[in-house]
């Protein structure tokens, strides 16, 4: 923070403000660039002076990753394996940006890493310090990642982020369109229902209207009660009853005479 600090000093408290951050958080590095780049453009002078591979590394740490390091280490300050580690801990929430599973060899190639362990080790101490969150899967020699911080932004990408927030809010219209005619459509089918509802009480209040009227017309034309006419018509005559057991045993009576004077003939 040398704009606070130091103003008569720039490059030599920039340089120290690299070493603090690459050894210390993870971001945002851009918070250095932002404040140089105010007073009267001396961001610009610090990028053509002697300390521009300074400059140059904390730009790096800002929007790079390892591999961008790696391409310039020749015109770099050296990092210590601190400061190496907190780089690849940055190029990893970079690839996790693009992609949520991470292949073993995407992550050995693009860290610099010889094996499998160290590039574990590099995971759990990115987990652990809280750059990102997920999962080591073995099987499938892959990372799996559920979550990591977010990275400085450069000036180039406010388009895409701009046309990316354009495209959300279009879907987020869609989306409400989409619920508002299906709250449609359920008020609608919810007033057919109640008034086929309407319809059928209807209907089955004048039937029981018709059945009443019916009922004491006919129980007017036989002089008697409408509750009693409509008790016998709903029980059948005791005398049919009663007739067939008759008739069963008048065919049991005709079976046994018959089988007497078989057995007489005999």
């Amino acid at each position: 923070r040398w704009k606070k600090k130091l103003p008569g000093s720039g490059p030599r408290s920039l340089t120290q403000s690299t070493t603090r951050q690459s050894a210390g958080a993870h971001g945002p590095w851009a918070a250095s660039l932002r404040e140089g780049a105010e007073p009267r453009g001396r961001i610009a002078r610090l990028a053509e002076s002697d300390f521009a591979s300074t400059f140059r590394l904390l730009t790096v740490f800002a929007y790079g990753t390892y591999a961008d390091y790696l391409a310039e280490a020749r015109n770099l300050p050296p990092l210590t394996e601190a400061q190496k580690n907190k780089l690849r801990h940055l190029s990893v929430v970079t690839l996790a940006a693009k992609v949520k599973c991470i292949p073993y060899a995407v992550l050995l190639e693009a860290l610099a890493l010889r094996n499998v362990r160290q590039l574990e080790d590099l995971v759990i101490e990115a987990v652990y310090a809280d750059v990102l969150r997920g999962s080591l899967d073995q099987r499938n020699q892959r990372l799996e990642v559920d979550y990591s911080i977010g990275r400085d932004i450069q000036r180039q990408d406010l388009s895409a982020i701009a046309r990316t927030l354009q495209e959300w809010c279009v879907g987020c219209e869609v989306v409400l369109s989409g619920i508002e005619e299906q709250v449609s459509r359920a008020n609608q089918h919810k007033e057919q229902q109640l008034g086929l509802k309407q319809q059928i009480e209807s209907e089955v209040a004048n039937l029981k209207k018709t059945i009443k009227v019916t009922t004491a017309a006919a129980a007017a034309a036989t002089s008697q009660d409408p509750e009693q006419h409509l008790t016998e018509l709903r029980e059948p005559a005791p005398g049919t009853n009663q007739r067939q057991p008759s008739k069963k045993a008048s065919k049991g009576k005709g079976l046994r005479g018959s089988a007497k004077i078989w057995s007489k003939s005999n």
